[in-house]
């Protein structure tokens, strides 16, 4: 429970209950004696006015109303206020310090202030009558009792406050904690392979953005077990395919059935068949070194021009044996570059494996080479099908094109344009597919031009 959120706000919500109280008393208990100080001062010094007047009669020796002396002197005792009568400049009674009535005998009203009063410390406060020395003088205790009184009463409010903290924190602890607790669900469900798993966005602001992001995950995994199963699908009817084909023409030699002078066409199948599922592999281990980005990559100076050359070069036997066209565009100066050269070889053998797949007869395939402002342009273009604008937005994804054309035109295993991709994007270079004006697709792997200084 200490670990829990529950518990923790809970507990939270008590003390600061708590030092709520205190501070509160803090600044409350200054406050309440500068206050009752106050009033005390002035209350004693309202009854030695008052006293004073009804006393006034008594000492001039004019008629005077005793009930009314009477009642003023049984309420100030009820009140714990002592009287003085100052009679020509002398109390009726020991203990006022000999400066105040030292002032009444003089003349002169004394204001309330503390002094010592038969050994005690008091409040006291005077009142001439008339210029023989006469006069009122009262005394009373400081007012201590209601601050004793207060203070005897702080243990009920932090009582209260206490008991408001463990009402209120738990209820508030379990409202906060009760969309925590969901998405917690939600996540195990996602986990255990629940993809239906949705949250409602509502509460507060945070908790309606952490339900709005659960949704997205769920989304966005259910979109990538989706590709990823076509995906898979796509790549076992490439291999199955060859495997087909290489299994059959085992089978026939071990039966016998292909003679002599088949056998030799039968094992140039099987070789074929054998090289694809090889290059098949190969292809699906780049891809898979290169997610886990450990691919290994040498850095070096290229010259792009003579690398272009020499790939024209090797694919032009190739290319003309398909019944195409290869031209080259390079520029009649050297174009260096620091990157790999066999990682750059890789994506342009990828990108006219896929051309002389669906590329017709006699359409060209093009080799290009271009220069700009601190960057150089490597294009692949051909006069194939080419791509629609849709098909632009996935050029790139692994098996999107293949899965959109399979049985339309002959497609391969849909890896050859996501390796190229992120071949390129680990070299540092940008690759984008478009419209060729020869009527095709358009590859362009635009490096940024670093040469060694």
């Amino acid at each position: 429970m200490r670990r829990s959120l529950a518990a923790r706000t809970a507990l939270v919500t008590c003390v600061v209950a708590v030092v709520s109280v205190l501070v509160t008393a803090a600044v409350g208990i200054p406050l309440t004696a500068t206050q009752a100080n106050k009033a005390a001062r002035q209350r004693l010094a309202d009854d030695t006015k008052l006293t004073a007047e009804l006393m006034r009669p008594r000492f001039n020796n004019t008629p005077r109303n005793p009930v009314d002396e009477e009642n003023v002197a049984k309420r100030l005792a009820d009140q714990g206020i002592e009287v003085y009568l100052i009679r020509a400049g002398k109390a009726d009674h020991d203990g006022l310090p000999a400066g105040v009535v030292k002032s009444i005998g003089a003349g002169q009203n004394v204001e309330v202030r503390l002094a010592k009063v038969g050994g005690q410390v008091r409040l006291v406060a005077g009142r001439a009558i008339g210029k023989d020395g006469n006069g009122v003088v009262l005394s009373e205790a400081p007012p201590g009792g209601a601050l004793a009184r207060f203070a005897g009463q702080l243990w009920i409010a932090l009582l209260a406050g206490l008991a408001a903290g463990l009402i209120a924190g738990p209820l508030l602890a379990r409202r906060i904690s009760r969309p925590i607790r969901n998405v917690a669900a939600a996540a195990k469900r996602l986990s255990a392979g629940d993809r239906t798993v949705t949250l409602s966005p509502d509460g507060p602001a945070e908790v309606a953005e952490l339900a709005q992001a659960v949704n997205g995950l769920t989304a966005a995994l259910a979109t990538s077990e989706g590709r990823e199963r076509d995906f898979l699908l796509s790549v076992s009817h490439e291999l199955r395919t060859p495997l087909t084909t290489i299994r059959g023409y085992a089978e026939a030699l071990a039966d016998g059935v292909v003679g002599a002078e088949g056998a030799q066409r039968a094992g140039q199948t099987v070789l074929d068949e054998a090289e694809r599922l090889d290059r098949l592999i190969a292809d699906l281990l780049v891809l898979a070194r290169l997610e886990a980005a450990d691919l290994p990559i040498e850095v070096v100076e290229v010259d792009l021009t003579q690398l272009l050359a020499t790939a024209a070069e090797a694919w032009g036997g190739r290319i003309a044996a398909a019944g195409l066209v290869l031209r080259t565009e390079l520029p009649p100066f050297a174009v260096p570059v620091l990157t790999d050269p066999g990682r750059i070889r890789q994506i342009i053998d990828g990108l006219l494996e896929n051309a002389l797949r669906v590329v017709p007869a006699q359409a060209p395939v093009v080799l290009a080479l271009h220069t700009g402002p601190g960057a150089a342009r490597l294009e692949v273009r051909d006069g194939g099908p080419g791509f629609t604008d849709e098909d632009l937005a996935v050029a790139f994804e692994r098996g999107a094109l293949s899965r959109r054309y399979q049985g339309v035109r002959k497609v391969g295993s849909g890896l050859g344009l996501a390796l190229a991709a992120r071949l390129a994007r680990r070299l540092g270079a940008y690759i984008e597919a478009g419209h060729a004006p020869e009527g095709g697709a358009k590859f362009t792997v635009t490096f940024p031009l670093r040469t060694v200084s």
